[in-house]
């Protein structure tokens, strides 16, 4: 009987510390004697773009922790020492052990291990996409709060669309983030939600196919976040401040403290801007925004076997929702305002050498509201609205012959609280059967469950990777479904290349923000337009064939084929331009296309990448869900024919070069293409007195697109502080070079209009000691 409770915590109860597709290295170095030897371990690789360097204890211990699974060069270095490096694989959540016994330096040969062996991971069955220490280090300067959405962005596949909502390949609100080991499924753009701090960061892995069957809820795309660790022994701490255009400021600091078996983080962050959202209008009236917040990690390994984990952070983000001119003019004023407050715990357990348990729990609160003066045109709106969750994952993870197993449950429960209502100042802009004044209060509880299976498995030069995950979903619709995965891949050593494919059924819930409003009926009797049912979860079956290809022993080329076929398509319908979107879904639709990405990770002095991709999505009616009250929108919806859906841009192009101009100094140039949006309603519906020439210039009515936006932007570095205990750089920015006027979107019912911001400058300060 005592038996079933241990069990039951194995596998039910909350470990950040082995998060998902990560493992763990551990070394001990010694010398010929036997004896301990400190010494400085260095950990690299091209193609997960990981750099790491520790220095062992007086033991001659170290842990590399949160490692990516793919193939690194080891370096372990001691004066008066020969150097040792080997390749290794991460392919586990299983800590890989190694004892290293350095020789003295006249009497050993040095191994030499070409990093250009890290170029090509000859076992992955799909794409996926890294962005490193030193890019996030190095990243373009962004409007506050999207700087990790910018660096997604970078990523072929992925559009940033108004207001930082990412899209990747062609999905809307079907973005999840796994920050150190934890899901996080709800919208993470600035007008939702605070934002991810860059800064805290140590890298994050992209992924749009061939998703492990651990994964689920939302899988247009995932982003895999590792937060930064401290390896050196002490106090240490790290500072970066930001000065910018838009009277914008910014700070991070951050202490970290290590010692023993224990570590522990404090961060604290803020920033204040003039262009928070994207504005409709060039002259970015009333655009105001700040953020507060902090976050803290203990972690102690209570053992060499078990390892204990606490996380909590708070943060709350406050904004002016930017007015039309008529707006303006008006002297409307609205605000927004978000905050979110989580608490994680989790606990690693190494079960013997061949096997891994996890458990995580996490537990938060968000909330979010809007409010209006009374001069608000032509809808003086308020809403507050927010929702608690409570996440528990158990798994165990282990290794059997050729085989590396996973399995593992997932419980979430959701309780939903939403108040919004509207009054009509200028009835105008409405039809005239649209009421006066509108009001919704509703709660209501989510309760979700999940099993899963998947296994990787390698023979010669074959690897294939399978899983299988049941999902149990139920709020205003219950449902259940099975989701298969599977990816297999192909290495051919003599040309450098792997071949790959994969299949992924996909299962993803409605996006929690509003859904109680936008499934009921009295929102819905409003618009004859819509089904008049609650929102549904979407089905989607996602296809991928692909390549890796090395050239010479500098650059990879990767090119992806894809194609999504999903039932209830998931999207949002914006309430004019208050930034309250509403959750909806299409009857179905087809989204196919090409990417392609070649990367010189260094070559000499230089280095960069070039990527392109081409997407087709199309979208069929009827719409379920959402809030349509401008007028007209009722002709848009009852329409029979396909769509190109909103972010159906068909082609994009960006890249960057870096060069190392002397040892501490840096320039890169980076730019971007994109070929334009759709372009929602008809030329008779759009009222031309509420945009400027220059905004209706950059718009193809007849194509019904947006005309193609560039970017051109600069940046330059500077190592201008590097000793021993303390080290500071510098970077200064330059984007939209040229002050071109990019047009985003342009009078959606779905999307409404926005502007891509206008040449700015940002100077940054970092210190770490």
């Amino acid at each position: 009987m005592q038996s079933r409770p241990l069990l039951l915590f194995l596998l039910v109860v909350p470990g950040l510390s082995a998060q998902r597709n990560t493992g763990e290295l551990r070394l001990t170095v010694r010398d010929a004697s036997g004896l301990p030897l400190p010494a400085r371990i260095e950990l690299a690789s091209q193609a997960t773009q990981v750099q790491q360097m520790v220095e062992t204890s007086a033991e001659g211990a170290a842990a590399l922790k949160a490692i990516p699974f793919g193939v690194y060069r080891l370096t372990v270095v001691r004066e008066q020492f020969a150097s040792w490096s080997k390749t290794v694989e991460i392919r586990s959540e299983l800590p890989v052990e190694l004892s290293v016994v350095l020789g003295l330096a006249e009497t050993e040969t040095t191994v030499v291990v070409r990093e250009s062996e890290t170029l090509l991971d000859p076992y992955r069955t799909g794409t996926v996409n890294y962005v490193g220490r030193q890019n996030i280090r190095e990243r373009r300067a962004a409007m506050p709060s999207r700087a990790v959405l910018e660096l997604v962005e970078s990523q072929p596949g992925w559009l940033l669309e108004a207001n930082g909502v990412l899209h990747p390949r062609g999905s809307e609100y079907n973005t999840q983030y796994i920050i150190d080991g934890i899901p996080v499924a709800d919208n993470r753009s600035p007008a939702f939600a605070p934002p991810l701090d860059a800064e805290d960061l140590e890298s994050m892995r992209v992924l749009t196919a061939n998703y492990p069957a651990e994964y689920g809820r939302k899988l247009g795309g995932v982003v895999e976040a590792t937060t930064a660790r401290e390896s050196r022994r002490g106090l240490h701490g790290k500072t970066a401040v930001q000065a910018a255009s838009f009277d914008t400021l910014s700070g991070f600091a951050s202490l970290q403290y290590l010692r023993g078996r224990n570590a522990a983080t404090l961060n604290a962050e803020a920033f204040q801007t003039g262009r928070f959202l994207d504005a409709p209008v060039e002259e970015n009236f009333t655009n105001h925004g700040f953020l507060g917040g902090f976050s803290g990690r203990f972690e102690r390994d209570l053992t060499d076997r078990d390892r204990l984990r606490f996380y909590t952070h708070a943060r709350q983000t406050g904004f002016l929702v930017p007015n039309e001119a008529l707006q303006q003019r008006a002297g409307q004023r609205q605000d927004r305002r978000s905050d979110e407050a989580m608490g994680q715990v989790s606990y690693q357990r190494v079960l013997s050498p061949l096997s891994i348990a996890n458990v995580r729990f996490m537990a938060r609160d968000v909330g979010a509201q809007l409010w209006s003066n009374p001069l608000a045109t032509p809808i003086l709106a308020g809403q507050d609205r927010g929702f608690r969750e409570a996440y528990l994952n158990g798994s165990v993870a282990f290794h059997a012959g050729a085989h590396e197993w996973k399995t593992g449950a997932e419980w979430i429960r959701t309780s939903v609280r939403e108040s919004f209502a509207y009054r009509i100042t200028d009835s105008q802009f409405f039809d005239s059967d649209v009421p006066g004044r509108f009001g919704f209060s509703g709660y209501g509880g989510t309760r979700e469950s999940s099993a899963y299976v998947q296994d990787l498995v390698r023979w010669r030069n074959w690897t294939l990777s399978a899983g299988l995950r049941l999902d149990r979903y139920r709020f205003l619709v219950r449902d259940t479904a099975l989701s298969p995965r599977l990816g297999i891949a192909w290495h051919w050593p003599g040309a450098g290349m792997v071949l790959h494919a994969s299949y992924d059924r996909a299962f993803e819930v409605p996006a929690i923000e509003n859904l109680l409003l936008a499934s009921s009926r009295e929102a819905q009797s409003l618009t004859k337009g819509t089904t008049g049912l609650p929102v549904p979860p979407s089905r989607g079956n996602f296809y991928q064939v692909g390549f890796a290809k090395t050239l010479g022993s500098r650059a990879r080329l990767d090119g992806n084929w894809f194609h999504r076929r999903i039932s209830d398509f998931a999207d949002d319908a914006l309430l004019l331009n208050t930034g309250i979107s509403f959750p909806i879904s299409f009857a179905r639709a087809e989204i196919h296309g090409f990417e392609g990405k070649l990367e010189i990770p260094a070559w000499g002095r230089f280095s960069g990448f070039v990527s392109y991709a081409n997407l087709v999505g199309t979208g069929f009616l009827p719409v379920t869900g959402g809030l349509f009250l401008e007028e007209e929108v009722e002709q848009l919806l009852r329409s029979t024919s396909s769509f190109p859906v909103t972010q159906d841009q068909r082609n994009t192009l960006q890249g960057r070069m870096r060069v190392q101009v002397a040892p501490r100094l840096w320039s890169a140039l980076s730019y971007r293409y994109g070929s334009g949006l759709p372009v929602e309603r008809d030329e008779g519906v759009i009222d031309p007195a509420r945009f400027s020439g220059d905004i209706l210039a950059r718009v193809d009515l007849e194509r019904g697109r947006v005309l193609p936006s560039y970017f051109v932007d600069l940046a330059a570095g500077a190592d201008i502080l590097s000793r021993e205990r303390m080290t500071a750089r510098l970077q200064f920015d330059m984007t939209n070079v040229a002050d071109r006027l990019n047009l985003i979107n342009f009078a959606g019912a779905f999307s409404g209009t926005a502007l891509a911001a206008p040449r700015a400058w940002s100077l940054r300060l970092v210190t770490e000691f």
